[in-house]
């Protein structure tokens, strides 16, 4: 097949190499410039390109306008257009232009968590169970037919990176899977059930503040979900020498009667104890954050 990708990420990066694996022609790669305020954990579908030696051009999507791009089409109109971790919506008359189908791979169970960082909403919201989704784009984000699905169970501990490992491997998968029935014209076609959609918003560092006075569950979800290489949580904590802002990358929950939130008292063994309105929490890694980010208003 005639592959246009749009993608980013360690799963878009991922997700090139099936198409080379596969032998299928990419006709171009549309990715992201790298963000300087984050950290980047991952290799990105560019040095993935080159890796593989893709002959296909290479464009940022922040660079090419509308225009831009149906000339890319018209140039050498793809059979499909498959995103992958594409953070932009594509234009109807570039989906249009696949000659089989446009597709998009989404890190959820469609249609839950439609939208923007689901890998780490599901955590925050304390979720057991999420999912990875191909599915066909329309105007609307992640509301196109659903191709196939697979489920991924979130452990007790997991991180957004554990959980986003596990998505990964599922995704490369279905991928694996789902392109020969696509490309043969046997693939599903399911449409989404409109009743159980909802959509989440991306997330700031800024969200990754604690507030004490929330149940201690909730509290080491948030931090689990926001955990290295993700920007962490941030909380004001008092040790002996005055309120100051850290960033906690790891803890968990205890048992016990804490005397009120926003409590500190040092650990044994090391980290310190934070008392959350029904119990403690206990801070195993953190350290001094000299330039936090504003609390949300």
């Amino acid at each position: 097949m005639k592959v246009l990708f749009f993608g980013y990420s360690s799963m878009g990066a991922s997700a090139l190499e099936i198409l080379a694996r596969r032998g299928d022609r990419v006709t171009a790669v549309v990715t992201h410039r790298d963000d300087p305020g984050e950290e980047r954990w991952f290799v990105t579908p560019a040095e993935k390109k080159e890796d593989l030696g893709l002959e296909a051009p290479l464009f940022f999507g922040e660079d090419l306008d509308r225009a831009e791009l149906l000339d890319l089409l018209r140039e050498d109109p793809p059979d499909l257009i498959l995103s992958v971790f594409y953070r932009s919506l594509l234009p109807a008359e570039v989906l249009a232009a696949a000659r089989i189908a446009a597709v998009n791979l989404h890190p959820s169970l469609l249609p839950a968590y439609r939208g923007r960082s689901p890998v780490n909403w599901v955590l925050v919201r304390g979720e057991r169970e999420t999912g990875i989704t191909l599915h066909h784009m329309t105007a609307r984000a992640d509301a196109g037919d659903i191709v196939a699905q697979r489920r991924v169970e979130i452990a007790p501990r997991e991180t957004a990176l554990s959980l986003y490992r596990k998505l990964e491997r599922e995704g490369t998968a279905l991928l694996e899977e789902t392109l020969p029935l696509l490309e043969s014209g046997t693939a599903p076609r399911i449409p989404q059930d409109e009743s159980r959609a909802f959509y989440v918003g991306g997330r700031r560092p800024s969200d990754g503040w604690i507030d004490w006075d929330r149940p201690v569950r909730e509290i080491d979800c948030l931090v689990r979900a926001v955990a290295p290489p993700w920007p962490g949580a941030f909380a004001e904590v008092d040790l002996g020498n005055g309120p100051r802002a850290v960033r906690i990358l790891e803890g968990e929950p205890l048992e016990g009667d804490p005397p009120g939130p926003g409590t500190f008292r040092p650990a044994p063994g090391g980290g310190f104890l934070a008392a959350a309105r029904d119990g403690w929490f206990r801070v195993i890694r953190w350290e001094g954050a000299e330039d936090p980010p504003e609390r949300p208003g």
